[in-house]
């Protein structure tokens, strides 16, 4: 196996400049770097990392903890962020804190005794010991998803469709949500694009709308039902809270919370579900009631599914740029990584209004008011912000 001393021999330069070349440590004359890099190729030579990592202090690694990797949204936030880490020359190491906050502190430690440089984690509904441990432990750290909320930000985003950002610092009365300070955190936007879906399923004539909602304590879960009542509102309808159920945010427990909901006097005519998971939990309790959709009750979700278009109907949903929030995160991360004094930020990003047939709306009718379609198979597609243009949430 070649060593660092024949990559030097071979580009007639000293070891040190090669370790400056590899480890980018010091400057080094363009056409030194070239002659390293081709004996580099010439030779198959690969850099040991664990060496590299003594003279760098850095790893190049990056821990990701994230709960339900088998979701299929938390499985493409992952593909986002080891398709971004990758690019930049980062290996990923994952964890599955389960949604726990004991089980959530322990991977984080783990993750921190294996010296990552940084990392991204989608916070429990109780974070304050992990937060008090990544302040303590002075470890960078991007929130994803389910962040930790300021006392200014209700998850609506900047209503024009575009990135979002913001400091993370201190919400109007002057202190930090759940110790939020000094941390970036990049999630998607949640109250705009629920309202989207509250005031479509109004605009349809349904005067009791229901709200299987996500586990009570993440930022998901309560901006979400912000923005079904600024839905509500927007369309005029009282709020009720006998019309809005806890899922927490698991199939077996929405199914459960769905067919409490129908079992009420006064049953809603139309659902709302706050994640796919859930969705999942409400069709089953549907089909054990013999319900049609969209026939005897209309569904929306806020989540879309790879398979949504085969359900049948096809599932009207808000999609999350999922993809898009994790590699952003990386670069986040990154920035924090380069500039460890920079001010902190919170990035939201648009989501998007598939307009399908669950709603209620036949097939024809799709295509009209909703505009142009950017997806394939005539699904409608609009950023939520734009949508929200003209419509007080």
């Amino acid at each position: 196996m070649p060593t660092m001393a024949d990559v030097a021999r071979r580009a007639g330069v000293s070891v040190a400049t090669v370790s400056h070349v590899l480890n980018d440590t010091r400057p080094v004359l363009p056409h030194t770097r070239q002659a390293v890099l081709d004996a580099v190729d010439a030779l198959g030579y690969t850099p040991n990392t664990l060496a590299r990592s003594l003279v760098t202090s850095r790893t190049r690694s990056i821990g990701l903890a994230v709960s339900a990797i088998s979701n299929p949204y938390f499985t493409e936030i992952l593909q986002g962020v080891e398709a971004a880490a990758l690019a930049e020359g980062y290996s990923l190491l994952i964890a599955d804190p389960h949604d726990d906050p004991e089980h959530e502190l322990k991977v984080v430690q783990l993750l921190h005794e294996r010296r990552v440089d940084g990392m991204i984690v989608a916070p429990s509904a109780r974070p304050d010991e992990l937060v008090a441990y990544l302040r303590r432990q002075a470890v960078p750290t991007v929130f994803l998803d389910r962040v930790i909320t300021r006392d200014d930000d209700d998850g609506s985003g900047s209503g024009d469709g575009e990135v979002a950002e913001r400091p993370a610092g201190p919400g109007r009365d002057g202190q930090l949500t759940s110790q939020a300070g000094g941390f970036d955190q990049v999630c998607a936007e949640n109250s705009e694009p629920m309202a989207r879906l509250v005031t479509h399923l109004a605009g349809l004539g349904h005067r009791r709308i229901g709200l299987i909602a996500g586990l009570p304590g993440l930022s998901t879960t309560s901006e979400r039902i912000t923005g079904y009542r600024r839905g509500l509102a927007a369309a005029g309808l009282p709020y009720d809270a006998d019309l809005v159920v806890s899922g927490s945010s698991e199939s077996a427990a929405a199914e459960h919370a769905t067919a409490d909901l129908l079992s009420r006097p006064a049953a809603p005519t139309a659902l709302v579900t706050a994640n796919n998971a859930m969705t999942i939990g409400t069709l089953r309790a549907l089909r054990e009631r013999g319900l049609s959709v969209p026939g005897d009750i209309a569904l929306c979700s806020f989540d879309d599914f790879a398979w949504a278009d085969l359900f049948s109907p096809r599932l009207t949903a808000v999609a999350q740029p999922s993809r898009e929030m994790g590699a952003r995160a990386v670069q986040v991360l990154l920035d924090r990584l380069a500039a460890p004094d920079r001010p902190t930020r919170t990035v939201r990003l648009p989501c998007a209004f598939v307009h399908r047939t669950s709603c209620g709306c036949p097939e024809e009718v799709r295509g009209g008011a909703e505009g142009a379609d950017a997806r394939p198979a005539g699904v409608n597609t609009e950023a939520s912000a734009q949508s929200e243009k003209g419509t007080t949430t």
